[in-house]
């Protein structure tokens, strides 16, 4: 962070202290990216954009209120720490939210490879969107184009608390994708494909990206409703991740403290299929959502919140912790629009050792997953529906495309009729290798 950055933050804080404020803690944002997006050869796009953002949350005995600002002098400083003070004093009181002490937060901070000082110039960006569009569009049956894209971001992130906490650090990201349309017997089907990571080293090549994209585009063509029925369903890599995103709002503090999950008594039970590890690693090198103090101040670890499918930990932060009357373990995520509240980082079922070709070859009559739409997740009762589209396998092999199709079932179910496939992409910052769920229902919408 810049020596302005860090006088606008304790701008804050003072401001803060000065409208009445027993204690107060900040964030803020500033970042910038780069994008490009060409269609059929010819840049459609090219755009800059830099933003900076500050949340503030501020303490009156036991009430509290957060505010959020991009306006920074100091006459809006001073403004919004007196908004924020007038809205605690009249808050309700809440005994549970607080700052982290001297004690809880980070001492020292871990060293992350998060940032790549080599940044794409815009020719460059435009050469790769450029590139991955031609290669999509070099595939025989390819009729049109939605565009390729390329972007380049960077992120700095600071926290500091009235009570001597203060830290920062910095993240890249770079990205590119393609989207293409096929057409068959006047019907038209378009998919994508991308490649994102911290790294521009860590990429796929455009010419790989742009004719997987062809490749998935091409296989769509034709699609049947599929039959109604009980079936296994194996969800693709490629939104495999949802069903890790859905334990990890099961088994988050604040859900748990207000009794809205539908894990809420299952700390220390079986909650997934034996030998199954999920993972929260906030300092895996290069991980798209790695860092190195939570939203709160708190020092960060990996964790085991699921261990051969037993449930060993909830997401928490100050407020939930102290709610449940446990430690916090610094997974207090934080916006500039909001307060701290849980939240995974890098969050990943562990690969396992099947391929997905064996997964599929032991299934008589199933569902290939490669794309969800639309949700309806009840995290009460743990019902689930979505709607989806993909592959039908058939005789150990895939068959042929669907679409407008539905597959259901109950969370406490799936959990525990998960198999594993080994095609995990840890680029992702919720990931998990294709997994096959036996028992759904599948309906033609």
């Amino acid at each position: 962070m810049s020596k302005n950055t860090e006088s606008l933050i304790s701008q804050l804080l003072d401001a803060a202290r000065a409208a009445g404020a027993d204690g107060a803690d900040a964030g803020m944002s500033r970042s910038e990216g780069t994008s490009v997006t060409v269609r059929l050869g010819k840049v459609e796009s090219s755009e800059r954009s830099e933003d900076i953002g500050a949340a503030l949350r501020v303490f009156v005995g036991k009430r509290n209120a957060s505010v959020s600002t991009s306006q920074l002098d100091s006459d809006s400083i001073a403004e919004l720490a007196e908004r924020a003070v007038a809205m605690a004093r009249v808050a309700p009181e809440d005994p549970y939210v607080r700052l982290a002490t001297a004690e809880e937060v980070a001492g020292t901070l871990p060293e992350i490879d998060l940032y790549d000082d080599a940044v794409p110039a815009v020719e460059h960006l435009t050469e790769t969107a450029t590139a991955v569009e031609a290669a999509a569009l070099s595939n025989d049956g390819i009729t049109n184009s939605e565009g390729g894209s390329a972007s380049h971001g960077e992120a700095h992130m600071m926290i500091a608390t009235s009570n001597g906490f203060s830290a920062n650090y910095k993240r890249s990201s770079q990205g590119f994708s393609a989207v293409v349309i096929a057409e068959k017997d006047g019907a038209m089907e378009r998919d994508y494909d991308y490649s994102a990571a911290v790294y521009g080293a860590d990429l796929d090549s455009p010419e790989d990206v742009g004719n997987s994209a062809a490749k998935r585009t091409l296989s769509r063509l034709g699609p049947q409703k599929p039959p109604t029925g009980q079936f296994p369903v194996i969800y693709d890599q490629r939104v495999s991740g949802s069903i890790v995103g859905t334990l990890a709002s099961a088994i988050n503090g604040a859900a748990i403290a207000r009794g809205t999950s539908f894990l809420k008594d299952s700390m220390g039970e079986q909650v997934t299929s034996a030998g199954l590890t999920f993972i929260d690693d906030p300092l895996r090198p290069r991980g798209m959502a790695s860092r190195l103090f939570d939203g709160e101040g708190l020092p960060v670890a990996r964790r085991a919140m699921v261990e051969d499918g037993v449930l060993k930990s909830w997401f928490l932060d100050i407020a939930s912790a102290t709610k449940l009357g446990l430690t916090p373990n610094g997974q207090a995520a934080r916006g500039m629009g909001s307060a701290p509240s849980p939240g995974s980082s890098n969050f990943y079922l562990e690969n396992g050792d099947l391929s997905l070709e064996a997964l599929i070859a032991e299934i008589d009559e199933g569902f290939l997953v490669t794309e969800m739409m639309g949700s309806s997740v009840d995290m009460i009762t743990g019902d689930y529906s979505r709607g989806a589209g993909g592959f039908w396998i058939s005789g150990g092999k895939v068959s042929h495309p669907v679409s407008e199709a539905t597959i259901a079932g109950n969370l406490k179910d799936m959990f525990k009729a998960i198999t594993r496939a080994n095609d995990i992409d840890m680029r992702k910052s919720t990931a998990a290798p294709s997994l096959r769920i036996d028992g759904m229902t599948v309906a033609g919408s």
